[in-house]
């Protein structure tokens, strides 16, 4: 049987540090999906939206206003899934997009349609694609770059590993885009250990950074779901974390 992977994959890690979407950096998820779907069901949960329009449009008032984000995350949502499309086909992978809210995991009954969704999506051999629906919902423009999203994507589908990609490889004891001496904390089993450690690095464009990650820790931990942060500037960066060859920090399961 199959091992549940949720992979969540944020603006900053899309776009390498730039302005624009990386097609090398979808080319090296897809690459890792094929080695990784012989022995795993796996959901991406995929920001970059916003990222993507820009691409193509300036909507004027974007840096400030949420309706103008909103906007551009509707443009850029089918922008975005056809750059996933085209490059995932390349590799013979198929994929499915669904938008969610939060409100949709408060629902009992949409909680069941989502997962019974994911589940067909899967026996159907096409790896779910899942977003925040931004047209309609602003947690995630504002808040979390996906995090939290992915976590209780994580929880509904009882999956057995969350890895969110980073642009660093893990929680260290200090901030390492500020502290050159910082020192990487590769297992955390005690999240209130570690809250004095966040520090966040401003980033124009992704909205997610450290404490929405341990937030994500937290609802995993509390759920009995593993979780991982790795670096997705390493090349083959799952594989070589599962295979454990590079370094990241592993959130161990909290009892319930």
């Amino acid at each position: 049987m199959k091992k549940k992977l949720i992979i969540k994959i944020g603006t900053s890690t899309l776009t390498a540090g730039t302005n624009r979407i990386s097609f090398a950096v979808i080319e090296s998820l897809a690459r890792q999906i094929v080695e990784l779907k012989k022995n795993h069901d796996v959901v991406i949960v995929s920001s970059g939206a916003i990222a993507t329009a820009r691409q193509y449009v300036e909507i004027n008032g974007y840096h400030k206003n949420v309706d103008s984000k909103q906007a551009m995350a509707a443009i850029g949502q089918t922008r975005l899934m056809e750059l996933y499309d085209t490059i995932f086909s390349t590799f013979g992978l198929n994929i499915a997009q669904i938008l969610l809210t939060y409100r949709d995991f408060e629902n009992p009954v949409a909680n069941e349609n989502t997962r019974n969704t994911i589940k067909r999506l899967w026996q159907a051999d096409y790896i779910p694609i899942v977003n925040e629906n931004d047209t309609v919902s602003i947690e995630e423009i504002v808040l979390g770059d996906n995090d939290k999203l992915s976590a209780l994507v994580a929880v509904i589908t009882e999956a057995d590993l969350l890895v969110l990609v980073s642009d660093i490889d893990g929680i260290f004891d200090q901030n390492p885009h500020l502290h050159p001496d910082a020192q990487l904390i590769p297992e955390v089993t005690d999240l209130d250990a570690i809250k004095n450690c966040i520090e966040e690095k401003t980033s124009i464009l992704g909205t997610g950074g450290m404490s929405s990650k341990v937030n994500a820790a937290e609802i995993c931990m509390r759920n009995g779901v593993e979780m991982w942060i790795v670096n997705g500037g390493r090349p083959n960066y799952i594989i070589r974390a599962m295979q454990g060859e590079i370094p990241c920090t592993r959130f161990g399961v909290k009892a319930k």
